[in-house]
């Protein structure tokens, strides 16, 4: 193999396969990025086994060729050449790796040893076609309520529900539940009859959603016999389909919350987070303790003292004290972008909603356990 590519494509494309190598490893080969190049492409691919991800930038082949390089040394290397072409050859000893006047060699494995990527068959379904910008969108707005509990394998994702007019995303932990919808123009063509659920697995989310970057193109999913696959542009994710059933989530969502307090967003996240500095480490337990007219939000440990700080709202219901998880609360109003959010409830021992107040191009809602005072 013998070819130049440009160091800043070459970074580029590198760093969104970082993650897809897994940092503990039992498969030697895993470690290493698989690079293709013949015509005027270079092309690279990465995979864990249960997710792959193959991209590629032009380049300039004089020999084309197949290898592996150490995928983290490799982009560690490239991202410190100065900014120029890099040249990438093969011989007896090695690979090795140039720029400027600099030069290096790096170890390789047979590509014989590489695990084959997953393709889609023949008869595959149509693409659906989903727009970056919203599902970017949905994801920053869900991705933090998902858990990371592997015997509960079935909440190690979240829900796609898909439809002609319509994308939802929806996911819990069993302690809260984050629900957004976005609208969804389907060309003709394209998208299936009634509706359409998919269980994303966490890691392929969150891998999703740095390859999707500032991009504002479609995205295609498609979905073969045991993976889905995610097109953007020259790029393309694979992920194993999760076998299982997500809960009922709109079983959770309560119908009859008959009382609301709205907050403006800033003012009430500072105090959240300020007030749960001194919170117990292990619960983050924080207390709203409800009155007319504002809210104290109220931390204690018995280590380090208590903290308390008062908000003044258009509340003239009855006195309540109500306990949530400071994180669980902080991380939706990180989520939100509008200026005002409403928490709505019932009494003391039901799920709470939160949700923004005028949202701008989508349906969103929080809901959140309460716990023990």
């Amino acid at each position: 193999m013998e070819i130049v590519v440009r160091k800043t494509d070459l970074q580029r494309e590198l760093s969104l396969l970082q993650n897809i190598v897994e940092r503990k490893i039992t498969i030697p080969v895993l470690a290493n990025v698989l690079v293709e190049a013949d015509s005027d492409t270079m092309r690279m691919m990465a995979t864990d086994l249960d997710m792959s991800l193959r991209t590629q930038c032009p380049a300039s082949v004089s020999k084309g060729g197949t290898l592996t390089l150490p995928a983290k040394k490799l982009f560690e290397l490239v991202r410190e050449l100065p900014d120029t072409d890099v040249r990438i050859e093969t011989d007896r000893s090695g690979v090795k790796i140039a720029a400027d006047r600099f030069e290096s060699r790096m170890s390789t494995q047979s590509p014989d040893d590489y695990p084959q990527l997953p393709t889609l068959g023949e008869g595959a379904p149509a693409a659906e076609v989903l727009p970056a910008a919203g599902l970017r969108q949905m994801i920053a707005k869900t991705g933090f309520a998902i858990t990371g509990e592997d015997t509960r394998y079935f909440l190690n994702g979240a829900l796609l529900v898909l439809t002609n007019t319509q994308m939802s995303l929806v996911a819990t932990d069993g302690h809260r539940l984050a629900f957004v919808t976005a609208p969804r123009e389907v060309p003709k063509g394209h998208g299936a009859e009634g509706e359409t659920k998919i269980l994303l697995p966490k890691k392929t989310l969150m891998e999703l959603n740095r390859v999707l970057g500032d991009g504002t193109s479609d995205i295609l999913l498609r979905r073969g016999e045991n993976h889905l696959f995610f097109e953007l542009g020259t790029r393309q994710l694979a992920s194993r389909v999760i076998d299982g059933q997500f809960p009922a989530y709109d079983r959770v969502i309560p119908k009859n919350n008959d009382k609301k307090i709205d907050f403006e967003r800033e003012r009430f996240a500072r105090a959240v987070k300020r007030v749960a500095l001194l919170s117990s480490e292990r619960s983050r337990a924080v207390k709203f303790q409800i009155d007319k007219g504002q809210v104290d939000v109220v931390s204690s440990n018995p280590d380090l003292g208590d903290a308390k700080e008062t908000l003044l709202v258009d509340y003239d219901g009855p006195s309540m004290q109500l306990c949530f998880n400071a994180q669980y609360v902080s991380e939706f109003l990180s989520a939100v972008e509008t200026e005002q959010v409403v928490l709505e409830f019932r009494d003391e021992t039901s799920q709470a909603v939160m949700k923004p107040v005028a949202p701008e191009g989508y349906d969103y809602l929080y809901v959140i356990m309460p716990m023990r005072a």
